[in-house]
C-alpha cells in the first residue's frame, strides 16, 4: 500500500498526494464503506494522512485512515498546524462576535497556531495599527495586510513557511486574493462584495490543500455561520486564553462565569483585565450552545 495525503474531496473522490516511483503523483481514490461520513465522525476530509492500495487502472481505494494531530470542525480540515483567521478591516466590516466564534472553533479544534490576518488595511479609516489590539495582548499575532496594495505580504508568506496553514474567515474578505498575493500561480477565482447586503460572494467551492514551499496552504470556502452545538458546555472557558489564570478561583465549581457570585471571571472582566467584548462573546456562546443542546434533546426524546 501507498501512503498519502488527501488533498482535496468532491463528488465521492478523493484526491491523494502518494508517493510514487518517480516522486510525489495525484491518485483518484474512492473509499471502502467503513469510512463513510457519521453524525459522529467527519469521515475522510481533506488532509488527512491515509493508506491507499492501487488499482489495475490506476485509481486507488482508501483502505486506512492514519492518526490525526488536529481537525478543524468546519470546514474539515485534517492535520493542520496553523489556522489563518482572515477578516477584513473594512468592506465588510468587522464583527466581533464572529471573529470570537472563529477563535474558538480554533482552539476548540486543537491547531496549535492561531493567527489573525487583517486585510484591506488601506480601507480603514483609523490608525490600523489599533486594530485589534486587545487580541494581541490576549496573545494572538495579528498581521495587517493589504492584497490590493500588495502591503504586510512578506510577512504572511514568512508566517507561511514549514506550516500546513488553513485560510478561514467569512466572504468577502479577500482570502483568495491575499494567496494569489502570496503566489501567483495559484490563481484562484476572487470574487467581490455586493452592494446590496455587504457579503461577498462564495468564489471557493471546496476545501483544498495547495503546495506551498515546504509545506501546504488550505483555501476554504468562506462562511459567516458555525455549529458549535457539539462542544462541551463546560469545556468552553478554556477556550478563552485569558480566562484560564481563573477558572480556578471562582466561588462555584463547576461556575458557568454568567450569574454566580463570586466568579473570578466577573471579576477580571470588572477589573479590566479581561474585555467586555471578550466576555459578551463568551456569554452569547455559551448560552447558544446552551440553548442548542436543549433543543437536541428534545428531538432524541421524541
Amino acid at each position: 500500500m501507498q501512503e498519502g495525503r488527501v488533498i482535496k474531496a468532491y463528488n465521492s473522490f478523493f484526491y491523494v498526494l502518494a508517493a510514487g516511483q518517480d516522486g510525489p503523483e495525484m491518485v483518484t481514490c474512492k473509499l471502502r464503506g467503513k469510512f463513510k461520513k457519521t453524525r459522529r465522525s467527519a469521515g475522510v476530509v481533506p488532509g488527512d494522512l491515509v493508506r491507499i492500495n492501487r488499482l489495475p487502472d490506476g485509481s486507488g481505494v482508501v483502505e486506512e485512515q492514519l492518526p490525526r494531530t488536529s481537525l478543524l470542525k468546519r470546514p474539515a480540515v485534517a492535520n493542520i498546524s496553523q489556522v489563518v483567521l482572515t477578516f477584513a478591516a473594512a468592506q465588510p466590516d468587522l464583527h466581533p462576535l464572529l471573529l470570537n466564534r472563529f477563535l474558538v472553533l480554533a482552539e476548540w479544534s486543537g491547531i496549535p497556531k492561531i493567527v489573525i490576518c487583517v486585510n484591506k488595511k488601506d480601507l480603514y479609516a483609523g490608525d490600523i495599527s489599533d486594530f485589534l489590539k486587545d487580541y494581541e495582548a490576549i496573545g494572538y499575532p495579528v498581521l495587517r495586510v493589504s492584497a490590493e496594495e500588495n502591503e504586510g505580504i512578506e510577512a504572511l508568506r514568512q508566517c507561511l513557511s514549514g506550516e500546513v496553514t488553513v485560510f478561514a474567515g467569512p466572504s468577502g474578505v479577500g482570502k483568495s486574493s491575499l494567496l494569489n498575493r502570496i503566489d501567483e500561480s495559484l490563481a484562484l477565482q476572487t470574487g467581490h462584495v455586493s452592494e446590496k447586503i455587504k457579503r461577498g460572494r462564495h468564489t471557493t467551492r471546496v476545501a483544498e490543500l495547495l503546495s506551498y514551499g515546504d509545506g501546504f496552504i488550505v483555501d476554504t470556502p468562506g462562511f459567516s455561520a458555525m455549529e458549535l452545538t457539539e462542544l462541551e458546555i463546560q469545556e468552553l472557558p478554556g477556550y478563552f486564553p485569558e480566562f484560564r489564570p481563573y477558572l480556578s478561583a471562582c466561588r462555584f465549581a463547576p461556575c458557568s462565569h454568567t450569574h454566580e457570585p463570586d466568579c473570578a471571571i466577573k471579576q477580571a472582566v470588572e477589573a479590566g483585565c479581561i474585555t467586555k467584548e471578550r466576555y459578551d462573546a463568551y456569554v452569547n456562546i455559551y448560552e447558544e450552545i446552551k440553548e442548542n443542546q436543549k433543543i437536541a434533546r428534545k428531538k432524541e426524546y421524541k
